[in-house]
């Protein structure tokens, strides 16, 4: 594989060995993409192809306007709803979209999963939002498309940042996730299947759980990410 895309492409296809790795795909379902800014492209996984015959060379380049740029297979049938959040959020550099179980659920449910505790408030300082499930003429229309407006329009209503909340739940679908490239698109996947089953089992135990208060919430969030955050090294 000599292509230009090659390093794109072997990104793309290690975040996606990783997302079957953390068991939040299903069979084939699920997929990972990574962009090349530089370029206006992006590459996906190929639709339907089994993760344990997965290849490098497999990877599909495609750009925003859902064009094969490389590849031999079609690419994912999310396709068109990476394209549209790269084309209108440009400061994400890698896509996840799992069927996880229990961000499926709270997905089924039509609930934000609140936010209960400090595992949460260590990634995000909100409810994970799910977007209301989609009008019938867009599920009519260019459906995949018209799931990145849905995405886009939740974020909008409710004045979210997609910089700082980096995962959403599409109501009766399931869950996606960004963030700076490819891998911490799928880390934060698996921070959002985590929290869901956390949620889950917390009002398993309390029905009426109280949610986390407001001065823990920012305790956690900006010791990681404010401007005197000390985790790590």
């Amino acid at each position: 594989m000599s292509s230009i895309y090659k390093s794109l492409k072997e990104e793309c296809y290690e975040a996606n060995m990783e997302l079957n790795a953390l068991n939040l795909v299903v069979y084939t379902f699920g997929n990972v993409s990574a962009v090349d800014r530089a370029r206006g492209t992006f590459a996906i996984k190929p639709s339907g192809v089994p993760y344990e015959i997965l290849k490098p060379e497999d990877i599909v380049i495609v750009d925003f306007d859902n064009n094969i740029v490389e590849g031999t297979k079609r690419p994912s049938s999310d396709t068109k709803t990476h394209a549209y959040l790269y084309k209108h959020w440009e400061n994400i550099g890698g896509i996840a979209h799992t069927h996880a179980t229990y961000s499926v659920a709270w997905a089924q449910s039509q609930r934000d999963i609140p936010i209960f505790g400090t595992t949460h408030a260590d990634h995000l300082t909100s409810d994970i939002p799910c977007a209301a499930p989609m009008e019938d003429n867009l599920i009519e229309g260019n459906y995949e498309h018209n799931t990145g407006i849905q995405i886009l329009d939740c974020f909008t209503e409710r004045g979210l940042s997609y910089e700082e909340t980096e995962m959403v739940l599409l109501g009766n679908h399931g869950p996606f996730a960004w963030g700076k490239n490819a891998a911490k698109a799928v880390y934060n996947s698996k921070v959002l299947e985590v929290v869901a089953e956390m949620a889950y089992l917390t009002l398993q135990i309390n029905p009426n759980a109280p949610r986390l208060k407001d001065s823990l919430i920012k305790k956690h969030y900006l010791r990681k990410h404010g401007k005197d955050s000390y985790y790590g090294q």
